[in-house]
């Protein structure tokens, strides 16, 4: 017995990807000096400048890498906000 073929239907096209799934200049900004915030306070945890209890580590890192997130973004948001304004 002969099996007909039947033709493959080609694969759809992957959908364009979407600007609301991209992260925004600030927030990208923010993101990497609150990553760098965290590798200093992680160094000064190392070096001995945080007692060794969970609640010091956790409120060194959340402010070492949150503080430096927060100011970044807000100061790069300033910033693309005037030049937005400025065009």
């Amino acid at each position: 017995m002969s099996q007909e073929t039947q033709p493959v239907p080609p694969a759809p096209a992957s959908p364009a990807p979407q600007s609301s799934r991209r992260l925004s200049l600030p927030v990208q900004i923010g993101l990497a000096f609150g990553v760098l915030g965290l590798l200093l306070t992680v160094i000064g945890i190392a070096r001995g400048q945080v007692p060794l209890a969970p609640a010091n580590i956790a409120v060194a890192l959340l402010l070492g890498g949150g503080v430096w997130f927060v100011i970044a973004w807000a100061v790069a948001t300033a910033a693309v906000d005037v030049e937005r304004d400025l065009e």
